[in-house]
């Protein structure tokens, strides 16, 4: 799932856990399961950030000179106005668009 288009809100939001955990059926699990997604996510949210930055970095090594490059302060406001990583993980875990496994209960099984 793409993270620009998240339906994710922007700010906390209070959860029922009792239902969050019925897939699973235990709430750390649930809880590895969407810190792992979240984990994820930031990654590419950093590797677009840098890769973005990187077209306006410039290579002079003269301290004196401060550069206001207002393209990218505006890149960074995007990205600051994104939902977090933890609201789009746990929100895709909602919706059932995580897929997980466990192998230690498909070995005892």
């Amino acid at each position: 799932m793409d993270y620009r288009k998240s339906k994710a809100p922007l700010s906390t939001v209070s959860r029922d856990v009792s239902k969050m955990w019925k897939d699973t059926g235990n709430v750390y699990e649930t809880v590895v399961i969407i810190s792992k997604r979240s984990n994820q996510i930031s990654s590419a949210m950093k590797q677009d950030l840098d890769k973005k930055l990187q077209e306006f970095a410039s290579y002079n090594d003269n301290l004196e000179e401060v550069f206001e490059n207002r393209e990218q302060i505006e890149i960074s406001r995007y990205y600051e106005k994104l939902p977090k990583p933890t609201l789009i993980a746990t929100k895709e875990y909602e919706d059932k668009d995580i897929v997980w496994k466990n192998p230690v209960k498909k070995s005892t099984e």
